[in-house]
């Protein structure tokens, strides 16, 4: 199955009928470009085919099956990674082996990247092209342009592809957020100038399209994270997604002005801010505490960020809930802080976190029941998505990254917006959008692997 001149295909491997795990393939003129590669977790209870059941311990990654573009590697133009979050580029480092291809993406998540392959003993194998906003780049038979979004870390990317049969607006994952705090912002000129030249496709972001109104800008956060530490009698542990720089700015700020010194707990976290520092979007005066001394501070004088909001096994949070985390240990009067909200999947592992916390005289503070807003979604409520088809005005709506109901009220949505055509599939669909637009249902027979114990296996 190759497309030629005249085809212009969209073929998604992953994150089309879910939420994580993004693998996407556009094809045309006999070759395929791949836009981000990324992981998920399995939830707690999911069978392999090895009759193993998870729960226990910690669960393997799992990415997209790459057998299809794997056997067709010479066809691969290049994969792009539109931001550096694990869903989208979690898997790179377990599948460029099988697809050797150059890797295109902004500066920040190149910095992310490269921690990665170091792991895997690929840092000087894997070809990485770091691309500006605005900039153009011809990759194989597709001409594309990276647009500035908003998103919960720094610098993502939209994509505009332009080939001879058509021209798709990728979204990636993004929000409108008129002060993002870190990275670039948006320009809502730069989409409408798409619609001047005409939009074929839009592929989008289906995650909060069942969500009324407008998400919450990361400026509007810190009121309500000072609120929530500032009465505090102990320490107080925020756990947060690590990628999120900006909430990390806004902690250091609410440290500052509790007076309390801040550090990160947790491997990712550390990670990240090496790589915000690395790119150039850390801001130089928030200053932390190595993880070893917080343990010899004042408990009234301790915010620690700490990595397993989601309630995952080993990270740092759940370590401390079970007291065996080598440099803090919680004590009655201290406060974990939830700046993050459930994945889908995970309510049971956080509310057993929170049941851990508790049990150690632990108070905890959710999203959910603090006075004040203390997160900020990553993704567009139905105003913002409203906004883009307004501007984009595509021909046709393809939404992705979400499940089935998401995805189909994001489809109702376009068509409110006056878009002619909404397609939705799944997985493994081919979404036929030159020379005429319509699906054929899986062409590609999908299927997750994990990672466990350095051996593929098949989840089924």
């Amino acid at each position: 199955m190759t497309p030629d001149h005249n085809d212009l295909w969209f073929l998604p491997l992953g994150g089309t009928g879910e939420i994580g795990m993004n693998l996407n393939l556009y094809g045309h003129d006999g070759q395929w470009l791949m836009v981000d590669c990324g992981v998920t977790f399995p939830r707690p209870g999911r069978v392999i085919a090895d009759g193993t059941v998870h729960g226990r311990g910690e669960p393997p990654v799992q990415m997209a099956d790459p057998a299809f573009i794997a056997d067709r590697r010479e066809q691969l133009a290049g994969l792009i990674i539109t931001h550096a979050h694990e869903d989208h580029i979690g898997a790179v480092p377990y599948l460029w082996p099988l697809l050797q291809c150059p890797v295109y993406t902004s500066r920040f998540t190149a910095e992310i990247l490269r921690r990665k392959l170091a792991e895997f003993d690929l840092l000087h194998r894997v070809p990485i092209h770091v691309v500006d906003v605005d900039e153009r780049r011809t990759i194989g038979p597709f001409e594309v342009q990276w647009l500035a979004l908003t998103h919960s870390i720094p610098d993502p990317n939209a994509l505009m592809i332009r080939t001879p049969a058509g021209r798709i607006f990728h979204s990636g994952d993004w929000k409108l957020d008129e002060e993002p705090l870190v990275g670039h912002g948006y320009t809502p000129g730069t989409f409408k100038a798409l619609a001047e030249e005409g939009v074929t496709a839009m592929v989008c972001d289906s995650t909060n399209a069942t969500v009324a109104g407008h998400s919450m800008s990361e400026s509007a956060l810190e009121k309500g994270l000072l609120a929530a530490t500032e009465d505090a009698p102990g320490r107080v542990i925020v756990a947060c997604f690590g990628s999120n720089i900006a909430r990390l700015h806004t902690l250091a700020n609410v440290a500052r002005a509790t007076g309390r010194y801040m550090g990160l707990l947790g491997r990712s976290l550390v990670n990240m801010c090496g790589a915000a520092k690395a790119a150039g979007v850390w801001n130089a005066d928030d200053h932390l505490i190595p993880p070893a001394h917080l343990g010899y501070l004042p408990r009234e004088e301790v915010l620690a960020v700490a990595t397993g909001s989601q309630g995952e096994p080993r990270t740092a949070l759940r370590r401390m809930a079970m007291g065996s985390h080598p440099d803090v240990e919680l004590e009655p009067g201290d406060r974990v802080i939830f700046s993050a909200r459930a994945i889908p999947g995970n309510e049971d592992a956080i509310e057993a976190l929170i049941t851990s916390l508790k049990e150690r005289g632990v108070e905890v503070i959710t999203a959910e029941d603090a006075d004040l807003p203390i997160h900020a979604s990553g993704h567009p409520a139905r105003d913002e998505l409203r906004a883009m088809y307004q501007w984009v005005q595509p021909t046709i709506a393809i939404p992705v990254h979400g499940e089935a109901e998401h995805m189909e009220a994001h489809a109702g949505l376009a068509r409110e917006c006056g878009v002619p055509r909404a397609l939705l599939g799944r997985n493994g669909d081919l979404f036929m959008i030159r020379p005429v637009p319509g699906m054929r249902r899986q062409v590609v027979e999908t299927g997750r692997l994990g990672w466990e114990k350095g051996a593929l296996v098949r989840v089924v």
